[in-house]
């Protein structure tokens, strides 16, 4: 019997450490240009980290496994165009090895390119509130000597966030560059490199799709900086007579824009958005304190990216 030979794996469909931080968050592979150049190309982001049970989940515990995690950024971040970031999308708080956590919530967990880490959870069980959004006094967890918190926010609302450090053994970023960019336009939705009918022609082959936004977060700080969100599209439609392309995103969390980027009261949201190819951008935009949702538009320059295995 003939067996067939397997096909050559392309370099592309790989997925590639782009840069490793030790405990101590000093690059000991890889580099940062690496990591920046991998994320302003539209990569996919897993953060590969290692930590010991009976230290990070459960302190004093007869457990002592190390523990190896990789974790799923589905919404990245460039920042001037000399920092990223990634963050947690689609987490619930769980209690590993035996389930979920307390409060079903949403975690979105965030990682810089220097291993500084952010947590905000928006709760989902309509406890009511007890406080109001605001400065916190940060507090490390007991008997954890290698979690270290900076900042805490909004503690007693639905909505905490706090900015910390974990001594983690090892940080991999790990992308996945299986994207190229066919499309974009400026904010008036004027074609600035590429070809619309590339991105047509990609999508009509059931080619996933992603979009870079430039400036999607400036409503939320008080100092606007130049950065651009990447998200993946689910659905997307195609107007032939009007030659309108558009997509609705997978959900998006929006954090103020910042180097590095933290969390910060009143400073973030998540939602879904619906990016056209005339630069127009339909949000729907949930508030983490009150769970209730608000509509808005803007117009935004992109960058229109499809899945290129």
């Amino acid at each position: 019997m003939h067996t067939p030979e397997l096909a050559t794996e392309s370099p592309m469909s790989r997925w590639r450490p782009a840069m490793t931080l030790d405990a101590q968050r000093l690059v000991i592979e890889g580099s940062e240009t690496a990591l920046l150049e991998a994320i302003g190309s539209g990569a996919d982001l897993r953060i590969y980290t290692e930590f010991r049970h009976e230290e990070h989940i459960e302190p004093g515990s007869d457990r002592q496994d190390l523990v190896r995690e990789a974790a799923d950024f589905r919404v990245t971040y460039l920042l001037d165009d000399r920092w990223c970031a990634g963050i947690i999308s689609l987490r619930q708080p769980v209690d590993i090895p035996f389930g979920f956590g307390p409060r079903p919530s949403m975690s979105f967990f965030l990682y810089n390119q220097n291993g500084q880490q952010a947590l905000a959870r928006m709760h989902l069980d309509e406890k009511p509130a007890s406080g109001q959004p605001g400065p916190s006094t940060p507090k490390s967890p007991m008997n954890m000597p290698k979690y270290h918190t900076h900042e805490a926010w909004d503690e007693l609302t639905n909505a905490p966030s706090q900015n910390f450090d974990y001594d983690f053994d090892i940080y991999r970023f790990c992308v996945h560059n299986v994207w190229r960019q066919v499309y974009a336009h400026d904010e008036k939705g004027l074609p600035t490199e590429g070809s619309l009918d590339n991105l047509v022609e990609a999508f009509a082959q059931g080619a996933e799709v992603k979009i870079g936004i430039r400036n999607l977060c400036n409503d939320l700080g008080q100092t606007p900086m130049d950065h651009e969100v990447f998200v993946h599209l689910g659905s997307c439609y195609y107007y032939t007579d009007s030659k309108l392309f558009l997509g609705c995103s997978h959900p998006v969390v929006r954090v103020a824009p910042a180097i590095p980027m933290r969390y910060q009261s009143s400073a973030w949201d998540c939602g879904w958005l619906m990016p056209r190819t005339d630069g127009f951008v339909a949000k729907l935009l949930y508030s983490p304190y009150t769970l209730q949702s608000e509509k808005s538009e803007g117009h935004y320059a992109m960058r229109w990216f499809v899945n290129g295995q």
